[in-house]
């Protein structure tokens, strides 16, 4: 798949402003995925198109610049059968998971997250990972040690590996529009950075 022709996007006052992600997502997959990008939601949310012609919608909350990394990172390791339902048909528990529901989260967003530090790298925007359990207090939040280590054992499998075919498009023109790094293989991921 050759890179998707766009105009970089002139200084902007606020470098990570969405908007510039907006406008990378769609140049690379509103014409041959028929999806776009937008800011605004309450909650994320992967809406499939409703009718023949309409575009299949990727929401991310608020203006928050990491939500809109982490939802396009679950939309590149979908497959053709997951982007076709609600939210990819995944489940999610509230705030508040036991550790058994927390451990199978972890398991669940091993990928997601390593392909958000991927993206996030591109653009030079701090990544940080997360437990997202938010109702726990700070004393009974578990130990992410394990999961940070498999977020950077899947970041270093990519890397070795390269990145699936839509998150390589998506990196490679963040990487263009945020004048950054050249290729996935110069970036150097180690614990030290989710701490």
């Amino acid at each position: 798949m050759s890179a998707p022709q766009y105009r970089a996007s002139p200084s902007l006052p606020d470098t990570f402003c969405c908007k510039r992600l907006e406008s990378v997502f769609d140049a690379c997959f509103s014409d041959t995925f028929r999806t776009r990008l937008f800011g605004g939601a309450e909650e994320p949310l992967y809406q499939p198109a409703q009718a023949p012609g309409d575009c299949h919608a990727l929401y991310y909350r608020g203006d928050y610049f990491a939500s809109a990394l982490h939802e396009v990172a679950h939309w590149c390791i979908a497959g053709t059968e997951r982007r076709q339902q609600l939210d990819f048909g995944y489940w999610y528990a509230p705030d508040g998971r036991s550790g058994a529901e927390q451990q199978a989260f972890e398991s669940a967003e091993r990928k997601p997250q390593a392909l958000e530090w991927f993206f996030s790298r591109a653009c030079g925007y701090r990544f940080r990972v997360s437990a997202d359990n938010l109702g726990l207090t700070e004393d009974a939040m578990p130990d992410t040690t394990v999961f940070q280590s498999c977020i950077l054992e899947q970041a270093l499998y990519w890397q070795r590996e390269g990145l699936p075919e839509r998150a390589e498009l998506f990196f490679d023109s963040l990487c263009r529009e945020f004048a950054t790094i050249r290729s996935s293989q110069q970036l150097h991921f180690s614990l030290v950075e989710l701490v």
